[in-house]
């Protein structure tokens, strides 16, 4: 059986004018099997591994719709709503789609928290076609009367796992019950809790489901391993690690480094700093703009190296990620998946290592359990064979505290707004083990001076 592109599908021409010149010809299985069903008008349930090109699997289809159907948005209306969990993805979904609809002659939008209101109030004004969303902005501007999603005719749920777990099911469904029941409704995500099974039976009407891989699934051309490391030389690993790495890879080559707090993202970004590599770190504490000034500068590579908390395992589609360390394990095993996501992307291929001391030999039995996989161990000068031994013996072992280790991970239940702004204060309690002073890995630069980069101070 031949391999279907892009020019077998059935979208207009200025999208696929689009697609060309991005050298786009062949479709990921999402986008195959997603699109057909979509361009049919159908509601769709679909789940599949992150990094497999699911927002084109829903942008290039509500494309060829306005494409088909041109029709000049009403004031302050809305015709296609797209909820995001986060900032940093509703600003991906958002270029997606100017990208795609170049050729169209589209408003497209996004409203966020974290930033004035004012410019997006302006841009809500005159009408959108497409508004991509976090969920307590775009309720903070309705509520004011500069939004109208009365006439919506197509309702997007990006990663609605994720906004699940940030307690958004009442907004979601307040938002839902504001928006015409005779509407299009697509839920996409990389995992498919039970939970997201519950929400799409009230939101969606006969839906199509697609699941492009089980449950858990990390893609195949992630190299995966596991280092067994005392907490007290995480440090000193991690500096080998990226050291390293940036030895033996292009000037190209990214890595990115996972941090259970923010506090520990900002501190690891300052300690590798101070030994010379070039670092910045990116949490929910940071505002708005800095934090888009990150991504920006790290998307040129201006900055190698990465320090995030989980705001970044989703809605991070950056090229060249090529490492990916989890300095802290994820409290929940779903983030996992998402975390090393963002390495092998496009059909790429990427190394993911994760680091596991003694408090976190739980955390990773979950998460093993979840990818229905051992973890192979990563041989390592500061390997711990007695936490390995703790590991594979099967003895109890209890999860961390939540705020123990280095950086955030899911925000609580419950949250809010975390999708519309940034909260105050730290992701979670208490002192993060990367807080410590470096022991030996983490040194001035080989001539004794400091970095004169200080992104990891921001």
């Amino acid at each position: 059986m031949s391999e279907i592109t892009f020019q077998d599908l059935s979208l207009a021409e200025p999208i696929q004018r689009a697609l060309l010149a991005k050298g786009y010809t062949v479709p990921s299985p999402i986008q195959a099997q997603a699109i057909p069903v979509l361009l049919e008008g159908h509601d769709l349930l679909a789940c599949a591994q992150t990094g497999t090109g699911k927002t084109a699997a829903f942008a290039l289809p509500i494309l060829d719709a306005f494409a088909r159907n041109p029709r000049k948005p009403f004031r302050r209306g809305v015709r296609c709503l797209i909820l995001t969990p986060t900032r940093e993805l509703a600003v991906q979904v958002t270029e997606s789609f100017k990208t795609y609809g170049e050729g169209l002659g589209l408003k497209i939008g996004m409203v966020f928290g974290g930033v004035s209101e004012k410019p997006q109030i302006k841009a809500l004004y005159g009408g959108l076609d497409v508004l991509v969303a976090t969920v307590g902005r775009l309720l903070d501007l309705k509520q004011q009367g500069h939004v109208d999603i009365s006439q919506v005719d197509t309702f997007i749920l990006d990663e609605a796992d994720r906004m699940l777990d940030m307690g958004f099911i009442r907004d979601i469904r307040k938002i839902a019950a504001a928006i015409p029941q005779q509407r299009q409704t697509l839920l996409f995500s990389a995992t498919m809790a039970p939970e997201i099974t519950e929400l799409a039976n009230s939101l969606l009407h006969h839906p199509k489901e697609i699941r492009i891989a089980p449950q858990g699934t990390t893609a195949e051309k992630i190299d995966q391993h596991v280092c067994f490391v005392k907490k007290a030389d995480k440090p000193d690993l991690l500096l080998k690690l990226v050291q390293a790495h940036q030895a033996a890879s292009s000037t190209k080559e990214l890595s990115l480094i996972f941090s259970r707090t923010k506090h520990g993202a900002k501190n690891l970004a300052k300690k590798l700093c101070s030994a010379g590599i070039e670092a910045d770190s990116l949490h929910g504490n940071k505002s708005q703009n800095a934090r888009q000034k990150t991504l920006d500068q790290y998307k040129r590579g201006d900055v190698r190296v990465l320090v995030a908390t989980d705001v970044a395992a989703r809605g991070i589609d950056v090229k060249n990620i090529t490492l990916v360390i989890n300095f802290d394990l994820p409290m929940e095993s779903d983030a996992y998946v998402h975390r090393i996501g963002r390495t092998a992307r496009a059909g790429e291929s990427g190394r993911a290592l994760s680091f596991c001391s003694e408090d976190e030999v739980a955390l990773l039995r979950q998460v093993e359990k979840l990818i229905k996989r051992s973890v192979p161990v990563y041989p390592h000068d500061w390997h711990a064979a007695q936490i390995e031994q703790h590991h594979t013996s099967g003895a109890p072992a209890q999860k961390p505290k939540q705020g123990g280790g280095g950086g955030g991970n899911r925000p609580p239940r419950g949250g809010g707004r975390q999708g519309g702004g940034p909260r105050r204060g730290g992701s979670s309690g208490g002192r993060p083990q990367s807080d410590r002073a470096p022991q030996g890995g983490f040194q001035k630069a080989a001539n004794g001076q400091r970095s004169n980069r200080s992104r990891g101070r921001s």
